[in-house]
């Protein structure tokens, strides 16, 4: 009870957390005091003074300002106190629209519950002269409205931007009576920085800021967000069959409640007229719907004759655990091979390979909760704002409570305005730049000798390995100077706890692995492994990423990260699933439509995955797709890969099926049910094990998903703990080997998952990008994501806000590159590379340097995957989407 102090609230004996307002200690214990400006999330205020209180010798103060003290007197209410309220609260509604009835928060107004509490009738404010600005609506937005007529200065909008988003968007304008909430210039919104996350609007007690879409739901059904890795609890709000509103979840810890703009305004892609509703079959070069019992057993009837060697399935990371674990038993149990893969080989295959080596686990060792309380953030590879957004916010946070931010990237990105140091590296130079500062941490002695001794080996040889790598040399390479190496190393090795971030900034080279083996280096030598708040954290790009690995949908291991030539694990899955299973490990996906291509896989099964785009050298995948005898493909629309198709079948979204997610911090999370599927499309579980029985497989009789992931908890160790009943009460982070296990939210405690539980440092040596550019090719291109779309942009360009909000295909270039190239902003010029060409329109910014250009790959009508480099990771396959030299002319 240290903690704790006794006042009185109303001559009520009150106990209260020390550091506490009298507000916050009031509505713990249920007492209410009128308020508008507070919200518990943001730092007090006191703007609205209407949540004023008498304590000792009758003072008056802000309850929300004011910190409890011990004996403390608190008056909550007489009539004094009510006095000043009321006439605070008359001169509110006097200057405030009175449409209550036609207003979209009627019966969940702030000021109508403080007008109702004071009973304040309308003949209180005949005394008043009333007048209501005229300030026009400002409806550019895609998904919200302002309203600033309805507007009570209470602040909360622009501190939600500032203190929680780091945006500052929006601030006080003007002066006096004339004052109101602007964007810079007071231009409307959607010609501002705002990035549409739409907290402000779940903040606003008025109508002043009001979603577009009006209805109201008629139930909630409480679920996992589709999109990012991150996994945000979000409630679905339902009125018919339809999507309607997205709030987020207040309870689940990933999120707290926060959402990104397309967690919270992305899903009208469910509901869309061009979903999939019915199978197709091509005929004659053209697809004809298909009954299901028809298209099953065509698909069926075809597969049987590419058993073996000569079939591959891809799997999805958008898909649920369930379905990866039954696509890759499917793979192996029924078609006799390995050839099973999926997306990640194209993101963080590195990551598995790298910390596989290094540490024994290739997932992230600490929480997302944990990052706030981090004394040091190291943030490389990673545009965290744009792909993690909700993760994001807790670096700011960090930063805000006096963590130290370093940020690592080629680009300046929105982080920097956050970060202590910014490193901008050259790109492909991210060994030398890691191991110049681990050259640094060890000459200055800082690096954590007893955690070495104990914890790590190899040592020597990796010490010896950094005398290449001393700041002049690394310098020249990266390009960041030696007191900026110097800087980040004494402010990472010097922090108690050190936590790195890192993404496809890291992965996606064909060193990634060595990069991956790099970042791992310099948490083993500065013990920052093991212990909260630190860690190694690989960032996961899609909603289930983490679990499709999880589920052994990978070419090299089942379920868990078991291997598949380990004779024990071998004869376990054979027992389980009553078949001989193949020894020999199966292609990657990259390596598939290179077998694809010269004719010796003959057969795909590709489900919710959209390599047309998604992949490096697209024109190759095209051709590969081509040469096949025979393809099916699943997914919720009729995708660019899904026209190459002989069969196309109709999968249900989230939003209308079962199962669970397993986020980038391993927590694995229940999804449910909220709409009944649009027309006959069927959940991906129920059609894989509809093909496998038309096969005559065994074991896919399945009722629901709950009985497919008890299957898959018993064969792998680290979900054994999971069920579906532990899971309605919260996410579990795995791993969680028994029923008693409350799940890992820290990994390595006890040492590290290899072989002699010790971590493995790695001499590294410099390696250039496979290709760099010349003369005929001189500027370097790198990969991005939008905040505004997502993946290959077939959920995200059914939005039409999102579209809206970024609507085209954008090559970001450096002004002096523009100057030399005599290109201007908006221009639109052709952008080429050794294996095709395309047209995009120009974006001139200082954010990127000079020699380097940019683009997402988020739209089909430039195909940015058309140009960029298949060329491998020797060790993970994967490709260099990070790099490849092209030349920008115009078009």
């Amino acid at each position: 009870m240290n903690d704790k102090i006794t006042l009185f609230i109303d001559g009520m004996d009150i106990k209260a957390e020390k550091g506490d307002t009298i507000l916050q200690t009031a509505l713990k214990n249920d007492i209410y005091i009128p308020n508008l400006c507070y919200n518990p999330n943001l730092k007090s205020f006191g703007a609205c003074r209407l949540c004023i209180v008498e304590i000792d010798e009758g003072r008056v103060v802000t309850s929300c300002e004011t910190v409890v003290e011990e004996g403390m007197n608190v008056i909550t209410e007489n009539k004094r106190l009510n006095n000043i309220r009321k006439v605070t609260t008359e001169l509110l509604l006097v200057n405030h629209e009175s449409d209550c009835l036609t207003c979209a928060k009627d019966n969940n107004c702030g000021l109508q519950k403080i007008s109702a509490y004071l009973d304040i009738k309308e003949d209180d404010l005949k005394g008043l002269r009333r007048k209501v600005k005229e300030i026009p609506k400002d409806t550019s937005n895609p998904f919200f409205n302002r309203d600033l007529q309805k507007c009570i200065l209470c602040g909360i909008c622009v501190r939600i931007c500032n203190e929680i988003l780091g945006v500052n968007a929006i601030d006080f304008s003007y002066r006096g009576y004339e004052t109101k909430i602007t964007a810079f210039a007071d231009k409307p919104i959607l010609e501002s920085n705002c990035v549409s996350c739409g907290e402000c609007v779940v903040g606003c007690p008025v109508g002043a800021l009001i979603p577009k879409e009006g209805l109201k739901p008629s139930k909630e059904i409480k679920t996992i967000c589709p999109y990012c890795g991150v996994g945000c609890g979000i409630y679905l709000g339902i009125r018919g069959n339809e999507i309607k509103n997205v709030r987020g979840d207040l309870d689940n810890p990933v999120n707290e409640g926060n959402l990104c703009v397309k967690g919270r305004f992305g899903y009208n892609f469910v509901n869309h007229p061009d979903r999939l509703t019915s199978p197709l079959i091509k005929r004659n070069g053209e697809f004809k719907e298909a009954s299901w019992d028809e298209a099953l057993n065509y698909i069926a009837q075809n597969l049987s004759n590419y058993k073996g060697s000569s079939f591959a399935a891809i799997a999805s990371a958008k898909c649920s655990n369930e379905e990866n674990y039954l696509i890759q038993k499917f793979t192996r149990a029924i078609m006799g091979t390995n050839n099973i893969d999926h997306c990640a080989r194209l993101c963080h295959a590195s990551t598995v390979s790298g910390l596989g080596q290094s540490i024994g686990s290739g997932a992230m060792t600490n929480s997302i909760t944990e990052i706030g309380d981090a004394d040091c953030i190291f943030a490389i590879g990673t545009n965290t704002t744009s792909s993690h957004p909700v993760l994001a916010l807790k670096i700011i946070k960090a930063v805000d409570n006096g963590s130290k931010l370093i940020v690592a990237n080629p680009k300046e990105i929105e982080l920097c305005k956050h970060a202590d140091l910014f490193l901008q590296h050259k790109p492909g130079t991210d060994v030398p730049l890691l191991m110049g500062i681990m050259h640094i941490i060890v000459k200055e002695n800082l690096h954590d000798l007893e955690f070495i001794k104990e914890h790590v080996e190899n040592f020597d040889d990796f010490k010896k390995s950094l005398e290449e790598f001393d700041p002049g040399s690394v310098e020249t390479i990266t390009g960041v100077t030696k007191e900026n190496l110097i800087e980040a190393a004494r402010i990472y090795a010097v922090s108690d706890a050190a936590s790195i971030l890192y993404s496809m900034g890291i992965t996606q080279h064909s060193h990634g692995t060595d990069n991956v083996l790099a970042v791992s280096n310099l948490a083993l030598i500065t013990g920052n492994l093991g212990k909260p708040s630190s860690g190694v954290n690989p960032l996961r790009g899609q909603n289930n990423v983490q679990g499709s690995c999880d589920m052994g949908a990978l070419p090299d291991i089942y379920p868990g990260y078991q291997k598949i030539d380990n004779g024990e694990t071998l004869k376990k899955f054979e027992k389980s699933w009553n078949c001989e299973l193949n020894k020999e490990k199966g292609l990657t996906l990259t390596q598939l439509f290179e077998s694809a291509y010269n004719g010796n896989i003959k057969a795909i099964y590709i489900v919710g995955e959209n390599p047309v785009l998604s992949d490096p050298d697209s024109a190759h995948v095209k051709e590969a797709l081509e040469k096949l005898d025979f393809l099916v493909v699943q997914d919720i629309f009729l995708t660019e890969t899904a026209e190459f198709a002989d069969v196309v079948l109709p999968a249900c979204t989230f939003a209308e099926k079962e199962g669970t997610f397993t986020n980038t911090e391993r927590r694995v999370q229940r999804i449910n049910k909220a709409i009944m599927p649009l027309g006959d499309s069927k959940p991906d579980w129920w059609i894989i094990a509809e093909i496998a029985k038309r096969m005559d497989g065994k074991g896919f009789i399945f009722a629901n998903p709950s009985e497919i992931f008890d299957e898959l908890a018993s064969l792998t160790p680290i979900y054994a703990g999971i069920s579906y009943d532990r899971l309605e009460n919260g996410g579990l982070q795995w791993p969680c080997t028994d029923k008693d296990c409350s799940g890992t939210s820290t990994l390595h405690k006890e040492g590290f998952s290899t072989e002699n539980g010790k971590g493995k440092l790695k001499a590294l040596k410099y390696r250039l990008p496979a290709e760099i550019p010349d003369e005929e090719y001189p500027l370097v291109l790198t990969t991005v994501r939008s905040l505004y779309q997502y993946h290959t942009g077939t959920m995200t360009r059914k939005v039409e806000g999102l579209n809206k909000l970024y609507e085209f295909e954008l090559l970001e270039i450096n002004p002096e590159d523009a100057l030399n190239l005599e290109i201007s902003n908006g221009d639109i010029v052709k952008v080429s590379s050794r294996r095709g060409e395309m047209n995009a329109k120009i974006k001139i910014t200082d954010t990127v340097p000079e020699g380097l250009v940019a683009m997402t790959f988020h739209f089909s009508e430039t195909p940015t995957n058309l140009i960029t480099n298949n060329a491998l990771d020797p060790v993970s396959e994967t490709p260099e989407l990070k790099y490849c030299a092209v030349k920008v002319e115009k078009a």
